[in-house]
């Protein structure tokens, strides 16, 4: 058994890695609902408030990519370890295949369905019973809710095997 590795340099990077856990869970609780809510808005026929049109509003999704400083601190916290940790660790290797499923995930469908809910809901009018998103992207929205929620499973399994250290 190896020593816990302690000082302030080590703290602030764990620190560093648990905000960026933090803020992927964020958004992908956010993404998760905030697509439910227009799959049900889609569904009552109903129009698209203004609180959607502003977080459907087009561009790159960079809260979300704070998943990738994951990674980048958790290498950096093995580095900084002193031998305590490595990469050949059951629990380091779980949690970095549960990290490189989510952060595929969320490239190859996830953001790709949201960039193309954003520039539906952007083309629409506002709450002021303007058009609704075309039929054909309701199953934008349907793939946008679901990803998110297998992303978001897959943080959760992450940061449990890195808090267990099974």
């Amino acid at each position: 058994m190896h020593h816990q590795p302690s000082g302030a340099a080590f703290d602030v990077v764990l620190l560093l890695h648990v905000a960026c856990v933090l803020a992927g869970l964020v958004t992908t609780i956010t993404a998760a609902a905030t697509a439910a809510r227009l799959q049900r808005l889609l569904g009552a026929g109903a129009p698209i408030p203004d609180a959607l049109h502003r977080y459907f509003r087009p561009g790159v999704n960079w809260a979300g990519r704070a998943i990738y400083g994951i990674p980048v601190f958790g290498f950096a916290l093995l580095a900084m370890s002193d031998g305590a940790y490595a990469l050949g660790d059951g629990w380091v290797l779980a949690g970095l295949v549960l990290f490189v499923a989510a952060a595929a995930l969320c490239e190859a469908v996830l953001w790709p369905a949201e960039r193309r809910v954003q520039t539906a809901v952007s083309a629409t009018g506002s709450d002021a019973g303007g058009p609704e998103v075309p039929d054909p992207k309701a199953g934008d929205v349907a793939l946008m809710a679901r990803a998110a929620l297998v992303a978001l499973a897959l943080l959760l399994a992450g940061t449990v095997v890195m808090v267990a250290q099974p």
